[in-house]
């Protein structure tokens, strides 16, 4: 009787065996994966990170500001040379969304910028190298720092006529305006002093010294954080406002009360 040989029996493999293997395999994949993208990333950080430069200014002058003020900054038909204004007139006009307009109108609105502000510096850059102008202030100008209660009255002789009082605006002749200075910020107002932006006046230090504009400054940031002491502000307008409330409700009321007795005897 012939032997019979045994087979050896092979062992069957587990059906989650072939699911692991490809998990561990995904998992080392994407291991390698994330490791070689985050240090590409970190290369690539550092090259993009670099500040923009005055040539990079120019490109975006000739792509947005050119066909009005000219590729040479000599102005146009449709906008005024740029010579002399300075890197401080660029930032303030751009920074403000002034710049670019976009439309013709009495006066420039204020609008949410269109560029970044290293953009914004790179064109103030290039427009102070090649037409050189007044220059950002020092810190020490725009801390708010100096003498409130000068620059309140330094403001009140040289600014309120326009801006009001309580720096909340007003109108002025053919659709123009003074805006109101509730959120402008302290380097702004230094450039529109300094750089006379529209219907505003130029106050060199002839007549505002540097000092004087630090004051000022200094009151308008004290009014932008601190609330009316006296309640409603009523819009800041002064008499007019004031006259029409206590017209409108104060008297309002006297006449109300007086046929409400009236009616009450009869």
């Amino acid at each position: 009787m012939a032997r019979e040989t045994k087979r050896r029996s092979n062992g069957r493999r587990s059906p989650w065996a072939a699911a692991a293997l490809i998990g561990i395999g995904l998992l080392i994949t994407g291991g390698v994966y994330a490791g070689a993208s985050a240090a590409m990333a970190s290369s690539a950080d550092t090259s993009v990170s670099t500040a923009l430069t005055a040539e990079d200014g120019k490109k975006l002058f000739q792509a947005n500001c050119a066909t009005c003020h000219g590729l040479d900054l000599q102005g146009s038909s449709t906008g005024p040379s740029l010579f002399g204004v300075g890197e401080l007139a660029v930032e303030f006009q751009v920074a403000t969304g002034r710049m670019p307009l976009q439309a013709s109108a009495p006066q420039a609105p204020q609008k949410p910028p269109q560029f970044t502000e290293e953009q914004i510096l790179a064109i103030a850059a290039y427009v102070q190298s090649m037409a050189p102008g007044p220059v950002f202030p020092a810190e020490e100008t725009i801390d708010g720092q100096g003498d409130v209660a000068r620059g309140a009255e330094l403001f009140r002789v040289n600014c309120a006529m326009c801006h009001n009082v309580a720096a909340a605006g007003g109108a002025l002749t053919e659709g123009k305006y003074a805006p109101a200075l509730g959120k402008t910020s302290a380097l702004h107002m230094y450039a529109a002093m300094v750089t006379g932006p529209q219907n505003m006046p130029v106050f060199n230090d002839m007549t505002l010294t540097t000092e004087d504009k630090r004051d000022i400054i200094s009151s308008l940031l004290f009014l932008q954080q601190n609330e009316s002491p006296g309640g409603f502000s009523l819009g800041s307008l002064g008499p007019v406002s004031e006259g029409l409330f206590i017209w409108i409700f104060g008297i309002g009321s006297l006449i109300a009360i007086t046929v409400w007795i009236t009616a009450k005897s009869n």
